[in-house]
């Protein structure tokens, strides 16, 4: 098998900035091996993260906001791969492939009386192309939509590949500004992975620390531990979605139901709380959340033994601290625990989809996503430059 080397490009619904993971990869499907070589987040600078939010925001968005960040992110994204290679000392003319997810501005994934189910992705991969002089995949999202999915979770197929047993079950939980989990059944086949959101992951407490501390998140959990969680409060914000919460998978979810509108009304209705207790209540409902996904939709039908969290949400301590606490039955873990990277693991996942769509293997796992057939996801901008 020939070895290739590939940048993984994500950049979430927390928007914190582009993650990039230089990789090596042999071969495809089960016979894939892969390899981190090195791994960057380069934040966002201030403006772009403002007009990210403001492209986002129904009210405040515009169609040439829209046109003019897709290829002012395309440079960001180049500058992310650039960066990454520099700093492993890797010449960027020996890159084979970039996979970039893009930065979702939209996601519509069921139909309503006035909207198509739909999602949005930007971050020209032109710019990315011409910027890199290199291949990349990218809009990995609208072919499982064109089959009848709703475009994710699209990580599931990736952690097919690099997490199954043969020994015991396991849940790969990741927390980003939403979480979702993938659940892998001992000894499973591709067939019988199934995965969906659980609900929100970092984008609520992220919301409340911007809003009450003017800081991007809460650093280890520390703002959350002085407080006091509300657990009533923290039902009571279930109910809040709760046609989400008891629809059953495969479902998904973003910053349209759990971003700004969520925020400012937890904010508006609870002011006799403390900022503390709010971030605290915060936390615990996306602990909250999480648990009570497992125990409504997957323990019910699997037997799992481990509990592996990765994301930016692996990094909150307290957060992990209760989650623990919900699921005392089962191991907890996070990436690190079993030898993969929590903070590089999304932009892993897209360099492997990348690298599928590149070998023509179907990327989407129908049981996730809800599409009526596995198909081949993605878009192929070639290298503009003979090499």
């Amino acid at each position: 098998m020939t070895k290739q080397y590939a940048v993984g490009l994500m950049s979430g619904t927390s928007v914190d900035g582009v993650d990039a993971a230089l990789v090596s990869i042999e071969g495809a499907g089960t016979n894939t091996k892969i390899e981190l070589v090195h791994f960057v987040t380069t934040s966002f600078s201030s403006n772009v993260k403002k007009r990210i939010f403001q492209a986002m925001s129904e009210d405040k968005s515009s169609s040439p906001l829209i046109c003019s960040l897709n290829f002012e992110l395309g440079e960001v994204f180049a500058d992310a791969v650039k960066q990454v290679c520099k700093e492993a000392h890797f010449p960027l003319d020996k890159l084979n492939f970039i996979g970039s997810h893009g930065q979702t501005i939209y996601h519509q994934p069921y139909q309503t009386s006035d909207a198509f189910p739909s999602t949005l992705q930007i971050g020209e991969p032109s710019m990315i192309a011409y910027h890199t002089k290199t291949k990349v995949v990218s809009n990995f999202r609208s072919m499982d939509m064109a089959a009848g999915g709703e475009g994710a979770p699209l990580v599931p197929y990736t952690d097919y590949l690099l997490y199954r047993s043969n020994s015991y079950g396991r849940a790969l939980q990741n927390i980003g500004g939403i979480g979702n989990v993938t659940v892998l059944p001992k000894s499973s086949n591709l067939k019988d992975v199934f995965a969906f959101d659980t609900g929100p992951g970092n984008m609520v407490i992220d919301g409340l620390c911007e809003r009450l501390y003017g800081i991007p998140f809460d650093k280890g959990g520390i703002i959350a531990s002085k407080g006091k969680i509300d657990r009533s409060l923290a039902q009571k914000w279930l109910e809040w979605e709760s046609d989400f919460f008891n629809k059953t998978p495969p479902k998904s979810t973003g910053r349209e139901v759990f971003g700004e509108v969520f925020v400012n009304r937890i904010v508006q209705e609870n002011q006799s709380l403390t900022n503390e207790d709010l971030i605290a209540t915060a936390t615990y409902l996306t602990a909250l959340s999480i648990s009570n996904a497992y125990k409504k939709f997957v323990f019910p039908k699997h037997d799992i033994y481990e509990v592996i969290v990765g994301g930016g949400g692996s990094f909150n301590s307290t957060l992990l601290q209760w989650l623990s606490e919900l699921l005392p039955q089962h191991e907890v873990k996070v990436q690190e625990d079993i030898g993969f990277s929590s903070e590089a693991k999304e932009a892993v996942a897209f360099a492997l989809l990348a690298n599928e769509t590149l070998n023509g293997n179907p990327g989407n796992v129908p049981s996730a996503t809800g599409a009526s057939e596995p198909v081949i996801i993605g878009s192929i901008t070639p290298c503009p430059v003979k090499k």
